[in-house]
């Protein structure tokens, strides 16, 4: 009887250090975003000579792994649509202070906070920020996935004021997270890329 109360306990503390392991080391889990708490439709900047500057997105979130392993990020980028216009901004620049173009980017359980940059291609395309409602896509590429991951998803509204204001090239719209109202609010600024650095990259 001994010898068998002996050996369920040494099975049971067996189980418990294997599903330790699991969780702690072996478990690779998965990459999350947290909700971004701003969001920015604009000119990448000021234009030069005539010459309109980028259209870009810009916005500021926690990215963190669900797993003690973490994970590397290859590259992020976002898809904005509008009705039956989709977007893809492929250029990913991140960093606070210090901007660099993203690449090889390590993601640990405790995360990575800082602001993320995507522009359009270098293919002449252009993006006009109308008025209407937006669906607002990030992803991320791991490394060993083939399938780029889905981080969050955010709707967003340019109604008809902010719509005509971002008929100007200097102007960009800035979407707030308010807690308690549980919605972003929007306003537009002129020159908003040079006004609130580091909002501005200069490739």
């Amino acid at each position: 009887m001994t010898e068998i109360v002996s050996i369920s306990i040494s099975i049971v503390a067996l189980a418990v250090s294997v599903m330790t392991a699991w969780f702690t080391l072996l478990r690779r889990g998965t990459v999350r975003m947290t909700k971004p708490t701003i969001v920015f439709f604009g000119p990448d900047g000021v234009s030069h000579n005539g010459v309109p500057a980028k259209s870009k997105v810009f916005l500021r979130s926690l990215v963190y792994s669900t797993g003690k392993r973490g994970h590397i990020i290859e590259s992020m980028f976002v898809t904005l649509r509008r009705g039956e216009t989709r977007q893809t901004f492929n250029i990913w620049v991140y960093g606070d202070d210090n901007l660099a173009r993203g690449s090889g980017v390590y993601v640990g359980e405790t995360g990575v906070v800082c602001n993320h940059h995507f522009l359009l291609p270098e293919d002449g395309t252009r993006f006009e920020f109308l008025a209407g409602d937006y669906q607002l896509d990030v992803y991320a590429a791991l490394v060993g996935r083939s399938v780029s991951l889905h981080l969050c998803s955010v709707h967003l509204t340019i109604d008809m004021q902010a719509g005509t204001q971002l008929k100007d090239a200097e102007c960009g719209i800035y979407f707030d997270w308010g807690q308690d109202a549980q919605r972003y609010q929007s306003h537009v600024e002129k020159n908003a890329a040079s006004n609130r650095n580091p909002m501005r990259f200069l490739s």
